[in-house]
């Protein structure tokens, strides 16, 4: 039998902050939180107000990180990428690709697949290939096609289920065709990379029908709010404030101005908000050279993006170099969000949005003991998953 743990902290859970919190852990699973002045079980730890207990991240749009990538590194390449991720505190991640040859899709699905299933992955994110040419960011603009549901159905099939979500555009066509088959196999759409005017996408989030609904990094890849063209910017914030919609937003500080990722928070506030990292294979790396499936990207001074571009001009951002620790942390001491409403937006909100919170997503009895130990800074000194500590310095948070 596993010997249970109790952890004490600075608990942060359901959008609260304990501060003399206990986290009692039996096996795999919680067993008990709350204030340490109620816990009747065995002898706590003393009390450590520098150090905080946070939920398992989980990060809904990942490409990759530690030198490899979902969309082009072999098995063992993304068992380094996962693990670096989870030893960074995002203990629940979604392998996103980018848009590819069908062909090269469905080779890369087979891969991830089995990480599915075997429970490292949470699940497979497609970024394409239905978007808008127009914005495509760092998608290769050659893979990009209209939208196609006889390919989408066999593109899940292959996955075996293991496909949980697609960005697309709410203009590809046969968009409502597209959005029938994600319906029936369970895939959560999420509207981006797209050139739509705010009626369009409004129709295009209209058209999900109060279903599950997101849209890919906010801002990004799509046309700028203008009082007079409010583009769709303002139809997903308006989405989100009815509470139809949630927003990602890559709140790295190169993405996005803080001050606009503190907008989004007063607007919508942290239930309607999943905090990503859009990372790829420079995340925790080094300046340098790397690959986003098809595309070469350079990292100067922690900012990624498109290695060559005509005339000299730098290239778009591609993608993000921050794990979603570091994402909270900017967050917290940047945008001057609470900690509680930045960890809820990158614990809870994702969780649900993938219809996974009764599992993970929050320090609650009977989810996944997923545990993050920060210092007060929120730099990570321990993690645990399902039970099992996974880097080493707890030692003043458990008996």
């Amino acid at each position: 039998m596993t010997e249970a743990q109790v952890l004490r902290g600075v608990v942060v859970h359901g959008g609260l902050q304990l501060d003399d919190g206990v986290v009692a852990v039996a096996g795999d699973r919680i067993s008990w939180v709350g204030p340490a002045h109620e816990w009747r079980g065995a002898p706590a730890p003393p009390p450590a107000p520098n150090r905080f207990l946070l939920p398992g991240l989980v990060d809904v749009h990942c490409h990759g990180g530690a030198g490899h990538g979902f969309p082009e590194a072999d098995v063992a390449g993304l068992r380094v990428t996962i693990e670096h991720h989870y030893r960074h505190g995002t203990t629940t991640v979604l392998g996103s690709l980018v848009s590819a040859l069908p062909g090269v899709l469905e080779q890369r699905i087979r891969v991830l697949a089995p990480l599915v299933e075997a429970g490292e992955l949470a699940g497979i994110h497609l970024e394409g290939p239905f978007l808008a040419t127009a914005q495509c960011g760092a998608q290769d603009p050659r893979a990009i096609i209209p939208g196609d549901p006889a390919l989408l159905d066999r593109l899940i099939d292959v996955g075996g289920g293991r496909i949980s979500s697609m960005t697309l555009a709410p203009e590809t066509p046969r968009y409502r065709e597209l959005l029938r088959v994600m319906a029936r196999h369970g895939v959560l759409p999420s509207l981006g990379h797209t050139d739509a005017t705010a009626a369009v996408a409004n129709a295009g989030i209209n058209q999900v029908g109060g279903g599950r609904l997101s849209a890919t990094h906010l801002f990004n890849a799509m046309p700028s709010m203008l009082h007079r063209a409010p583009g769709p910017v303002a139809a997903c914030l308006g989405a989100a404030a009815r509470g139809e919609m949630v927003l990602e937003l890559v709140a790295d500080g190169v993405h996005l101005a803080d001050e606009t990722v503190a907008m989004v928070f007063d607007l919508v506030g942290p239930g309607q908000i999943a905090l990503i990292t859009d990372a790829m294979a420079a995340a925790g790396m080094p300046d340098g050279r790397y690959p986003l499936g098809p595309q070469q990207v350079e990292v100067v001074h922690g900012i990624a993006r498109l290695a060559e571009q005509p005339g000299g001009m730098p290239g778009v951002i591609a993608g993000g170099t921050a794990r979603l620790i570091d994402v909270v942390r900017r967050v917290v001491q940047h945008a001057g969000v609470p900690l509680a409403a930045a960890v809820a937006a990158a614990s809870g909100t994702p969780a649900r949005l993938l219809g996974i919170d009764h599992e993970v997503g929050d320090l609650a009895v009977g989810r996944r003991a997923d545990v993050v130990l920060t210092d007060t800074e929120l730099t990570p000194l321990d993690v645990m998953r399902g039970g099992r500590w996974l880097v080493g310095g707890r030692d003043l948070l458990t008996v």
